[in-house]
């Protein structure tokens, strides 16, 4: 104990939300220090294992711009490592670049996982953080952390549902005295709605567009409900039948349409977790409502949705984007909070 606290003195502990679309880095005592796109552009070599060009938003800006000789990849898909050498190398560059050479001590390191992931993409994690330089590794998972960083009373025994909206994962729970009490899991979040975005594109104007033009559409008129001032964009793609540049203009009610399918599933997803959470609970819920976290928590009209849907109050947390960050990193600051809330390994 009296070891560890010294070298608890000496490290800079860090929390990481390891997102399919961003990875944010939370160090003690100073908060986020790094946010930046989970893109690494690698060069292989001989041997097969990647030598890392870029990473982050160096990285990001060569996606599409490469040679034949350099890839640009993102290591996480769905929320669960699908490349487990570059996201090493993702982990040790973001951790390096973080702790610096200021100490001497490996850190402490706290990194959120999906809730639904499988014992193997568990390890994966721990073997990726670990090769990274980690002195300790400890998990926690997303919904936990988007909760604690909404500022939900998670260790009371009382009801409280979090929607956490990422990249690659929805996570859906209920949690009460500091743990999880009913989830669910859907692979479909802010991935697959650029996915549909791109698909529908294609098929109204049989254009090729990229996963940034996608995001675009998203964020700028990208909308679950209906709303009075509705706008458009232009996008610029490939015709796929002429094979030039084009231009075309999206409408916020194309866009509503391009994104029924993947929102659709996420209310799915609401529902069966709202169906199988104890009575008890429910009530809590009826009361405090629902809490949407995550960057795709702020598509425009999902709250509005999800209260005809459910009739149930929902509410936008304070900062989606950083919830999970500032959850992961609130833990890491109460040592109490973190063996009660995450799981070491």
């Amino acid at each position: 104990m009296i070891a560890d606290s010294v070298l608890g003195a000496f490290s800079r502990d860090l929390a990481i939300d390891l997102g399919t679309a961003n990875t944010l880095v939370f160090v003690k005592g100073e908060g986020v220090v790094l946010n930046e796109p989970s893109v690494v552009a690698v060069k292989r070599g001989p041997d097969g294992r990647p030598r890392v060009l870029a990473v982050g938003n160096e990285a990001r800006e060569m996606v599409g711009k490469v040679p034949g000789t350099i890839e640009t990849i993102r290591p996480l898909r769905e929320g669960v490592i699908a490349d487990l050498d570059v996201t090493e190398a993702m982990l040790r560059w973001f951790i390096r670049r973080v702790h610096g050479r200021r100490t001497f001590v490996r850190p402490r390191v706290v990194v959120c996982i999906p809730f639904g992931v499988t014992e193997v993409e568990r390890r994966a994690v721990r073997e990726a953080a670990s090769s990274a330089g980690a002195r300790e590794v400890y998990l926690i998972s997303e919904p936990m952390a988007a909760a604690i960083g909404a500022g939900l009373p998670v260790t009371e025994p009382q009801g409280n549902m979090i929607v956490d909206i990422g990249g690659g994962t929805t996570e859906v729970a209920v949690i009460s005295l500091g743990g999880i009490v009913t989830s669910k899991s859907a692979r479909v979040a802010g991935d697959a709605m650029d996915e549909a975005l791109i698909s529908w594109v294609r098929r109204k104007f049989n254009l090729l567009i990229g996963e940034r033009t996608a995001e675009r559409i998203k964020t700028t008129v990208g909308n679950a409900w209906p709303e009075d001032d509705e706008e458009s964009i232009e996008v610029s793609g490939r015709d796929l039948l002429s094979g030039v540049p084009k231009t075309v203009v999206v409408t916020a009610e194309g866009a509503r349409e391009a994104l029924a399918d993947p929102v659709r599933e996420i209310v799915e997803a609401i529902k069966t977790t709202l169906e199988i959470t104890p009575p008890e609970l429910a009530a809590d819920i009826i009361d405090k409502g629902i809490v949407l976290a995550g960057g795709g928590g702020l598509l425009r009209g999902l709250d509005t949705l999800l209260r005809e849907e459910t009739g149930l109050p929902v509410i936008q947390a304070a900062d989606p984007l950083f919830c999970v960050a500032m959850g992961t990193g609130a833990s890491l600051e109460s040592l109490e909070l973190l063996r009660r809330v995450a799981e070491r390994v």
